[in-house]
């Protein structure tokens, strides 16, 4: 492998990492003269299930959704691609340690640098969820500590291509992921969100202070089983020194209901201010305290005010034939960001012309917000789905197949920000729609689909007793229609089976033939 040219660019040079999926490399990038890490990923060991054609196309289209992600406290993404059966990812090289081996070389760790790892991951953390990105991987071996104590966070993007089941669990039941820093909502195939990573941070944050992960055990089930029942042990207890409101703190990031762990990053990290150290000397290099007093905080988590207004001329007359057969061309080839700003930039002239509710404009909002959730613009997406959604409501009724797809899309956008308690709201209210559907017909196959996605959110809010009645009843049904063999029934299964083995069977059992 060394000497390898990977995508006739990149010369692999010495192996930094390895693991079960593939291996990181220090590579030589031939064209640019630099030095970079180059990760490779063997899509046949990630998910059996999951063709390998489907598994590239994610990946890409993670990768650019993270490239999107501009702070110092991420690592840079260069490029991205496949070379033969290997996925590759480069990235930018970053020097120091990475934050196990900072630990084990400082225990015991002063909780002033935890503080400070603390806050700078929550700098990270608010910039991502932002996006919205959940890394679902957050753990000391994916963050590295540079020269000068500032972080970086690897592996961003990553995680979620990788976990296809968003249990983070293979099909044999191996873990994928690490479950020492897994949230229960996680271990047990909910919905994951940003709360998750909230959880890791207090996982990570436990151990900096106390040498020890909280929850450990011999086998992945079991620590998976303390994660969902046991209350994590007091920092002080362990280290008196540690002041109360850091105890407090931790202990409400590692709440086992979502819910009751802090709203976000930005709280977290305003809960650690008064805890940074003012100004003074540094303990040399490799010290987290050096960035402080607060140049990583996070981002205002606000939107600017728009600038004054100005007269300006009339703009030019809009060939919307023009710009829509030059956003199908940059869709043909893969540029979905500059179709996206291309149809940003033209809807407003567009319905200054021809009204906000003619049909040129409906196209092309419509296209606007399909390809801004093809592109993971959740955020950005949603408001033009509700919009649209209104429009078709007041045109062909709440029941019409275009304003329920509308209303799921936008659904989704808030599944993927985090927003679970909207997200299984509206959810429910779609399915009101799919009350007695055809066997076999596509209003059947989303009536599934959305009682899917509302177990699994379900699980994510710690409902689990519920969620499993819930997913059991969908299980019965969906052998009915599809037989025991489909995909979804035996996907419902395992995710059944899993929870079993956390809480035991509850009204009723999981059917089907034997795995």
């Amino acid at each position: 492998m060394i000497g390898r040219v990977v995508a006739d660019r990149y010369e692999l040079s010495t192996v930094i990492g390895q693991g079960g999926m593939g291996q990181v490399w220090t590579a030589y990038d031939g064209r640019l003269d630099r030095r970079v890490a180059v990760k490779l990923l063997r899509p046949d060991r990630m998910a059996a299930a999951t063709a390998a054609g489907e598994m590239r196309r994610r990946f890409v289209r993670e990768c650019r959704v993270t490239a999107q992600v501009s702070h110092p406290g991420l690592v840079t993404v260069h490029d991205a691609g496949n070379d033969g059966d290997d996925l590759f990812l480069v990235m930018q090289y970053v020097e120091g340690a990475d934050l196990a081996d900072h630990l084990a070389e400082h225990e015991p760790y002063p909780w002033q640098w935890a503080v400070c790892v603390a806050a700078q991951l929550c700098g990270v953390l608010a910039a991502v969820h932002a996006v919205p990105i959940v890394h679902r991987d957050l753990k000391p071996r994916n963050v590295m500590v540079k020269p000068d104590g500032t972080l970086t966070v690897l592996d961003l993007g990553v995680a979620s291509v990788i976990d296809t089941d968003t249990t983070r669990l293979t099909h044999t039941g191996s873990p994928i992921g690490s479950p020492a820093y897994m949230a229960p909502e996680q271990a047990m195939g909910g919905a994951v969100g940003p709360y998750t990573d909230l959880y890791a941070l207090g996982v990570l944050t436990h151990e900096l202070l106390s040498g020890n992960v909280p929850f450990a055990g011999s086998t992945a089930l079991g620590v998976l089983h303390r994660h969902l029942y046991e209350p994590p042990l007091p920092i002080r207890r362990l280290r008196p020194e540690v002041p109360e409101p850091l105890e407090a703190l931790v202990l409400r990031l590692l709440a086992k209901d979502p819910q009751h762990r802090p709203s976000g990053a930005h709280e977290v990290y305003e809960a650690l201010a008064p805890l940074l150290p003012v100004r003074g000397p540094s303990n040399g290099p490799l010290d987290p305290t050096r960035p402080f007093l607060r140049p990583f905080a996070p981002w205002p988590d606000r939107t600017p005010a728009p600038p004054a207004a100005v007269t300006s001329p009339p703009p030019p007359r809009l060939d919307v034939a023009a710009a829509v057969d030059e956003v199908k061309r940059l869709l043909g080839e893969g540029s979905i960001t500059q179709a996206v700003d291309t149809l940003g930039s033209i809807l407003p002239a567009a319905a200054a012309e021809h009204g906000e509710h003619s049909p040129v404009v409906r196209i092309l909002r419509k296209q606007y917000a399909t390809t801004l959730l093809d592109d993971g613009q959740y955020r950005r997406a949603l408001p033009e789905l509700r919009r649209l959604a209104d429009d078709r409501t007041a045109e062909a009724g709440p029941a019409d197949a275009q304003t329920l797809q509308f209303r799921y899309d936008a659904a989704h956008c808030l599944e993927q920000l985090g927003e679970t308690a909207a997200a299984l709201a509206e959810y429910r209210a779609i399915l009101a729609h799919y009350p007695n559907e055809q066997p076999g017909s596509p209003g059947q196959a989303r009536a599934f689909d959305l009682r899917h996605r509302i177990g699994n959110l379900m699980l994510a809010t710690g409902d689990h007793t519920a969620a499993q009645r819930h997913l059991q009843g969908l299980l019965l049904d969906s052998e009915r229609a599809y037989g025991p063999y489909h995909q979804l029934p035996a996907e419902l299964r395992r995710a059944l089976s899993r929870q079993q083995q956390f809480h035991g069977p509850q009204h009723g059992h999981a059917t089907g033939p034997p795995r």
